[in-house]
């Protein structure tokens, strides 16, 4: 390997970040807590961790970037638009990078780089049409449509804010009953410690409850399953993918999820072609590999 690429996952508490060969072999990982500077993520310590991989780079050359980060991110001009977990707006990140490292700089939006790397090597690999819809503390999908990733200038897949529950809580985008109040991990954590008067802080609690038979965690998890299905039915219906990859930490739960999300689809579907309903494959790996993929790219 003489050639490699850094790849780099910012999230709002911790970067994750890898070097990537053309094969799309990860060869060495970093986590680091993610830095601020007057509430804003810090663009100097994302240059710091491209020179940090290069110099871990031995023998091979770094010939470019890959960058995957939350938000409304437009790929093409290399800008992110909104990420307000970031404390960014209208920043040229793209080009910020480039200018500061010397090499291409790829810029995407962390779930649509998960699911391109989900598409290309992972659950969805060798389809055309699949979508993948990561499940934590927000919820968004990645879809691929005849072979084509959409991305709408940043605004595409916001799945999450479809809205099944229009006389219920609000979302913190603003609007009352979206996907997410009832079905991220934050909101199922939330909603069952409201229900039950027992403060959980996770949804594998919750997960846990469920599976115990404990009736206040089997209302709100019927709750989440319904929504889910609600948006799902409304995505396979206008996209019409091959596959669903769950992925996030709510696909943990395994069958505990999986299993009533297929029977709740089934009794939804009637003329749309019925997906392969399948968990992610890649993990906490895929938003890394995706942007690897996006530097090779751009290289």
């Amino acid at each position: 390997m003489d050639r490699l690429v850094a790849a780099i996952d910012i999230g709002g508490t911790s970067i994750k970040s890898a070097l990537v060969a053309e094969d799309l072999h990860v060869v060495h990982t970093l986590r680091t807590p993610t830095r601020r500077v007057a509430g804003s993520v810090d663009v100097g310590q994302i240059v710091e961790l491209i020179d940090e991989l290069a110099g871990k780079a031995g023998d091979a050359t770094v010939v470019g970037v890959g960058v995957a980060a939350p938000g409304i991110i437009d790929e093409r001009l290399g800008i992110a638009r909104a990420a307000v977990n970031l404390g960014w707006r209208d920043l040229p990140l793209r080009d910020r990078l480039a200018d500061a490292a010397g090499i291409p700089v790829a810029l995407g939006h962390d779930v649509r780089t998960g699911g391109l790397a989900e598409f290309t090597v992972g659950a969805a690999t060798g389809v055309r049409n699949a979508m993948f819809m990561p499940i934590g503390t927000g919820i968004a999908a990645a879809v691929l449509v005849d072979g084509h990733r959409l991305d709408a200038d940043g605004y595409a897949g916001e799945i999450g804010h479809i809205v099944v529950d229009p006389g219920g809580q609000v979302c913190g985008c603003g609007t009352r009953g979206c996907l997410e109040t009832v079905a991220s991990a934050a909101f199922i954590a939330r909603n069952y410690s409201e229900r039950s008067g027992r403060t959980v802080d996770r949804a594998a609690d919750v997960a846990a409850a469920v599976v115990a038979g404990e009736p206040d965690a089997v209302a709100v998890w019927t709750r989440a399953v319904d929504g889910l299905a609600t948006a799902l039915t409304t995505a396979i219906t206008l996209l019409a993918p091959e596959v669903v990859a769950i992925g996030g930490g709510l696909s943990e739960s395994g069958d505990t999820l999986m299993v009533p999300l297929r029977e709740a689809l089934e009794g939804r579907l009637a003329f749309q072609r019925v997906p392969a309903l399948v968990r992610a494959k890649l993990g906490d790996n895929a938003g890394c590999i995706g942007a690897g993929i996006l530097a090779w790219r751009a290289s």
